[in-house]
């Protein structure tokens, strides 16, 4: 257990920013309303002076902390993974079965979170609901293979990669591990950006959490022996 935290860290790649946003009172103010502009607005209509504007400081003041909106986008989504990491650690420790392992991780990825409460500046519902809609606008662009070399996407990686480490441990003998587990997770965005806005490309049960059990049950019939 110990071994597993001391490869967890809450703190975005360093690349992601121009000046570490947890070092001071604005730095976090920056972080708690741009989460909270960029979930009412979407990322396309969010801006600097739009965020400046909210939280009552100057826009050159954001650029001292973040070179673009770019930039923030990967560190909010880069602080998202890590967070993810941290709660599927603790959810599968000290649990022996394989099985149930997976079951809580894949719970955790597909499923609605609700305010940590941890973290006082990162409303972590808002947060979720911007990696659902906007994660993929972090990496689909013309820098993505200088900005992997610089290791901003370290930690969805590191996620996926122990996922798939339990998958291998249910199955050694499955060939697409990581493949299985990253289609599960931009799949589970897609699903709940449909069911909140286009709910007939999706299945909403109610009293269930469609998503969830759909993802449970594909990842596990995919796996078997």
């Amino acid at each position: 257990m110990d071994n597993f935290l001391s490869h967890i860290n809450l703190r975005p790649n360093e690349s992601t920013y121009v000046k570490d946003p947890e070092s001071s009172d604005l730095g976090k103010s920056i972080v708690t309303g741009s989460i909270s502009l960029m979930d009412e607005l979407g990322f396309e209509a969010f801006t600097f002076r739009k965020l400046a504007q909210k939280i009552g400081t100057t826009e050159a003041s954001v650029y001292r902390y973040f070179e673009s909106k770019h930039k923030l986008l990967l560190y909010l989504a880069s602080w998202y993974w890590s967070w993810i990491e941290y709660k599927i650690v603790f959810a599968i420790a000290n649990v022996e079965s394989p099985e149930e392992r997976l079951k809580r991780s894949i719970e955790l990825l597909t499923t609605i979170h609700g305010a940590d409460g941890s973290f006082e500046h990162i409303n972590e519902t808002e947060l979720q609901r911007i990696v659902n809609h906007e994660f993929t606008k972090a990496y689909q662009t013309k820098n993505v293979d200088q900005e992997n070399k610089d290791g901003v996407f370290l930690t969805y990686k590191s996620v996926v990669a122990r996922v798939s480490e339990i998958i291998k441990e249910i199955n050694p003998n499955y060939l697409y591990p990581h493949m299985l587990v990253s289609t599960m997770i931009e799949g589970a965005h897609h699903q709940r950006f449909f069911a909140d806005h286009l709910p007939r490309l999706t299945n909403v049960i109610p009293g269930t959490d469609s998503v969830t059990c759909f993802y449970r049950e594909l990842v596990f019939k995919a796996i078997e022996a």
